[in-house]
C-alpha cells in the first residue's frame, strides 16, 4: 500500500487484508467528505482550504486530504466519487465507490441543512435497488462510516442539560448501531466505524486556555460514547456472520499524538499540537473568512505540515496521515 504524506513524497507501508475490496461506501461527516457540500456558503469552498491538495479549495475541510482519501489509498483505491458529483453527471455507477458523507451533519438531524446518515443510507439503498451498484460489487466493498460528534454539537446549541446528556448518548450510538445494521443488511461485508475522538482537545475547546489544556469534560463525553459504542458493536458482531464490524479508535489515536507531539511511524512532528493552523482574529471570525471588503479575517500558518490541526475542529492532512498510520493496524487481519 501506499500513503501519501504532506506534499509529493510517498510512505510505502506493507499492511496486508485478506481480500482486495473494490469499492468503498463513505457516511458521515466533515471528517470523510470529500466534496459533496457545493455551496460556496462552506469554508470547505473558500481559501485557505485545499491549499495543501489539490491546490484549491475542494470541499475538504482541511488544507488537503481528508480521511477518506488515506483509507482509500490503503485499500488501493481511488477516492471514491461524491453522490453529488454523480448525481449532477448522471452516469452509471462509479468504479471505486461512493462518497454520501455531508460535513456537519450527524446521525440525527443538525443545524446543517444536509442529509442525516439515515438519508444518507437511503441514497446508498436507491443505488443498490436500482442496480446502480450490482450485489457482487457491493459484496466486495468495504465501508466507512464517520459520526464524529456533530449530534452532541447540536445538542449544546440547543442548551442540552447534562442531566440529558447521558440519555442521549445512548440514543446517539443506538441510532449509530441501527445504521451500521442497516449498511451490512445493504450487503456490504465490512463495515468500520469512528469512535468518538478526543473532543475536549480540539481547538474549538481548547482556545480559552490558550491551545495548552484539553477540557476533560468533554473527554469524559467522548469516552461514554466510545465505551457505549463498543459494546453495541460487539453485540452485533455476536450477532452477524464473520464479525463484519470494526471500530477505529480515534480517541487513543488522536491523544497519544497530542502527548507525544507528533507520530514517528508517520514522520509528523507538532510541537504545538492543540493549536490550529487557521483561526479566526476574534471569535467572530473563523478560518477563510473575509470582511465586506474581502479582507482576510483569519491568521494562517506557514507549514500546514507543521500542525496537527486545520482549523477549529479538523485536521491538516498531514494530522489525518499521522492519524491513520495509527489506525491502520487494526485493519491489518480484518480486511
Amino acid at each position: 500500500m501506499i500513503f501519501y504524506g504532506q506534499g509529493s513524497g510517498r510512505h510505502h507501508v506493507d499492511y496486508r487484508f485478506n481480500s482486495r475490496p473494490t469499492k468503498l461506501f463513505v457516511f458521515g461527516d466533515s471528517y470523510v467528505d470529500t466534496g459533496n457540500i457545493k455551496a460556496t456558503t462552506s469554508s470547505s469552498r473558500n481559501f485557505p482550504y485545499g491549499i495543501t491538495f489539490p491546490g484549491v479549495p475542494s470541499g475538504r475541510f482541511s488544507d488537503g486530504r481528508v480521511l477518506t482519501d488515506f483509507f482509500a489509498d490503503y485499500l488501493e483505491l481511488k477516492s471514491p466519487e461524491t453522490f453529488s458529483g454523480w448525481r449532477k453527471g448522471g452516469r452509471k455507477g462509479p468504479k471505486y465507490g461512493m462518497n454520501f458523507a455531508f460535513g456537519g451533519t450527524g446521525v440525527f438531524d443538525t443545524s446543517f441543512p444536509f442529509p442525516n446518515m439515515t438519508t444518507q443510507i437511503d441514497f446508498f439503498q436507491g443505488l443498490v435497488a436500482n442496480n446502480i451498484f450490482a450485489p457482487k460489487h457491493v459484496g466486495s466493498s468495504v465501508a466507512l462510516v464517520s459520526p464524529s460528534g456533530n449530534d452532541y454539537s447540536f445538542y449544546q446549541e440547543r442548551n442540552g442539560s447534562m442531566e440529558g446528556l447521558q440519555p442521549y448518548i445512548i440514543s446517539v450510538v443506538n441510532q449509530i448501531a441501527v445504521n451500521l445494521k442497516r449498511i451490512h443488511s445493504l450487503g456490504v461485508k465490512k463495515i468500520v466505524v469512528l469512535g468518538l475522538g478526543a473532543v475536549g482537545c480540539l481547538p474549538q475547546p481548547t482556545a480559552n486556555s490558550s491551545f495548552k489544556h484539553c477540557n476533560a469534560t468533554s473527554n469524559s463525553m467522548a469516552k461514554v460514547h466510545n465505551l457505549l459504542l463498543k459494546q453495541a458493536v460487539e453485540k452485533l458482531n455476536k450477532e452477524t456472520k464473520g464479525s463484519p464490524f470494526i471500530i477505529f479508535d480515534v480517541y487513543n489515536a488522536i491523544l497519544s499524538i497530542i502527548r507525544n507531539k507528533g507520530n514517528p511511524k508517520a514522520r509528523a512532528r507538532f510541537e504545538t499540537p492543540l493549536k490550529p493552523c487557521c483561526f479566526g482574529v476574534s471569535s467572530e471570525f473563523s478560518c477563510g473568512s473575509v470582511d465586506e471588503k474581502g479582507k482576510k479575517m483569519y491568521t494562517l500558518c506557514k507549514r500546514p505540515k507543521s500542525a496537527l490541526f486545520w482549523d477549529s475542529v479538523h485536521p491538516t492532512q498531514q494530522g489525518w496521515f499521522a492519524t491513520f498510520r495509527s489506525l491502520a493496524s487494526s485493519l491489518k487481519y480484518h480486511l
